[in-house]
């Protein structure tokens, strides 16, 4: 029932407003480059494989209080890299919104030109993160060391080739519903779970989506026409994998769209989750 352990995140699809403003936002001050562009869609990543892949909707307004994306979260593979990061936002004058300590994670928060929230972050080793209860304490988390992070690095050169997506956080309308189709159907595992937000996993890692009602309780479908989250993607080790959740999301009654790679389902706000194989 439960997702393999080999489960990672692959590329994040964005609607935009402007691809060439997004994709000059990007490169400038996350440090990714372009891959590919072609008649409104632009795709961007730091190595062979796509992270982000834009889609312009010219006009498209800003999320309405509706389900969506809260932020999509750009992993690095060292703290010295996440420090590099920083060192980019820094000299290209990028605002940010925030920065936290996460016990198990490092993290700064920023938006990029039509407000999609980013977070960037690494990880400290497993062996000493937190019991997840323990994640976020009473005050919530606790703010991030930034100058101490400054500190490890000098250069702000392009992002490292091993920047994967990490986990992406979602607004939902009710968890209970969240959970019934991200746990029950799909087979992330919760980790931790709080009035008012969830986060589910594979292979005991500490989130790689994150659910929140911040939006309020009853928050409507993804509307169309708006800037946001076009489709994630969770990526299964083989084509046996995929199989086992297309299966469950059958017998639970949803209707899917078979691709080459996997399929295409959405969760109760419309939002669609590309479930795919690895390649090759």
């Amino acid at each position: 029932m439960s997702l393999s352990p080999s489960t990672r995140l692959g590329p994040v699809h964005l609607v935009v407003t402007d691809t060439e403003r997004s994709a000059a936002f990007y490169a400038e001050a996350i440090g990714l480059r372009t891959h590919r562009r072609d008649d409104g869609v632009a795709a961007l990543g730091a190595g062979a494989e796509d992270l982000l892949v834009l889609h312009e909707v010219p006009g498209a307004g800003p999320p309405a209080g509706h389900a969506g994306l809260y932020h999509f979260a750009l992993l690095h593979p060292s703290r010295g890299e996440l420090a590099r990061a920083a060192r980019r936002l820094a000299a290209t004058g990028t605002a940010i919104q925030g920065a936290s300590d996460h016990g198990f994670s490092e993290a700064i928060y920023l938006a990029d030109p039509d407000g999609n929230g980013i977070e960037l972050y690494a990880d400290r080793p497993r062996e000493v993160w937190p019991d997840p209860q323990d994640a976020i304490p009473p005050g919530g988390p606790l703010p991030l060391d930034l100058r101490g992070l400054l500190e490890l690095s000098d250069g702000d050169g392009p992002a490292d080739p091993g920047l994967v997506v990490g986990h992406i956080h979602l607004h939902v309308g009710d968890l209970d519903r969240a959970l019934a189709f991200y746990r029950d159907v799909i087979g992330f595992e919760p980790t931790m779970v709080i009035p008012s937000a969830a986060f589910v996993s594979a292979g005991g890692y500490h989130h790689h989506l994150g659910l929140n009602i911040w939006r309020g309780r009853g928050a409507g479908t993804v509307a169309s026409g708006t800037v946001g989250l076009s489709r994630w993607t969770v990526v299964l080790p083989d084509r046996g994998e995929v199989e086992r959740v297309a299966a469950r999301v059958a017998a639970a009654g949803l209707e899917s769209e078979e691709v080459a790679d996997g399929f295409v389902v959405s969760d109760p706000w419309g939002i669609p989750l590309h479930v795919a194989a690895e390649a090759g």
